[in-house]
């Protein structure tokens, strides 16, 4: 439940407000109609998590709109796919606002300053295949982090020299969740699925030469795992990942 939805209750409780001037300032809570989009302003009591803003396709002013208002909200607000374009008409507003560049992420933390969850709810240990996978594998990490999770990276830890991997041990098995990200055909999913018992959330990336079929050869490797536990998200969905990464986590660390 967030912040704000809790002070309500309690000026209700304490007599504060009356009940229909609580009645009033939850006329917005199933969502906010804005004309070019309708905010789901409910979706951090639904679902424990803000409604993140897709930021292709929209304006700057738009995105910055919709970051704006859901901070008003007393909720975190996140933007993916975000260009410095983007991330500037934002900080314009907010100035508040930070820039993940390497995920291509705005952040934009409640008014106490912090992210929308609470630190050490569980460790998610991001991993890429390679260097070209960093984007994406930095914006599962951001996510994560954007939830409270713990976050550790172990990057450029491929197939093709798979000793880099196998050094780590002591992390795959400590992590609550794990994401692996990985173009090519791959493979990496699988093997990090079979050695680790948390489980994975594998993420193909459109990295590849020509049969890699922009991340559709990954994502068949993938989807054709032997290894139990893992599961697969759409190609490049770094955002995706991090997001249910960070619900096993939280789970794992409340149980």
């Amino acid at each position: 439940m967030d912040h704000r939805m809790r002070e309500l209750l309690e000026q209700v409780k304490s007599g504060a407000i009356t009940v229909e001037q609580a009645l009033e300032r939850l006329r917005h809570l199933p969502f906010e109609d804005l004309d070019f989009a309708k905010l789901d302003t409910h979706r951090a009591l639904r679902k424990g998590f803000p409604e993140a803003i897709y930021a292709p396709g929209k304006s700057p002013q738009q995105v910055a709109t919709l970051l704006k208002r859901l901070a008003d909200h007393g909720q975190t607000a996140l933007a993916t796919r975000a260009s410095r374009e983007v991330y500037e008409a934002v900080r314009a507003e907010l100035p508040e606002a930070h820039y993940h560049e390497a995920a291509r992420m705005i952040v934009l933390p409640t008014r106490e300053g912090q992210a929308h969850g609470k630190p050490g709810r569980g460790t998610v240990l991001v991993i890429s295949a390679g260097t070209a996978d960093h984007p994406v594998a930095e914006e599962a990490a951001v996510t994560a982090e954007t939830m409270g999770c713990h976050v550790e990276r172990l990057y450029d830890v491929g197939v093709a020299g798979i000793h880099r991997l196998l050094g780590h041990s002591d992390k795959l098995h400590a992590a609550s969740a794990i994401v692996v990200v990985a173009g090519m055909e791959g493979a990496l999913a699988s093997v990090v699925g079979g050695l680790a018992s948390a489980p994975v959330v594998a993420v193909p990336t459109s990295v590849g030469y020509g049969t890699a079929f922009g991340g559709i050869g990954a994502l068949l490797t993938m989807l054709n795992s032997c290894a139990g536990g893992v599961a697969v998200v759409n190609i490049d969905n770094g955002y995706g990942a991090g997001y249910y990464a960070g619900l096993i986590a939280t789970g794992a660390a409340g149980s």
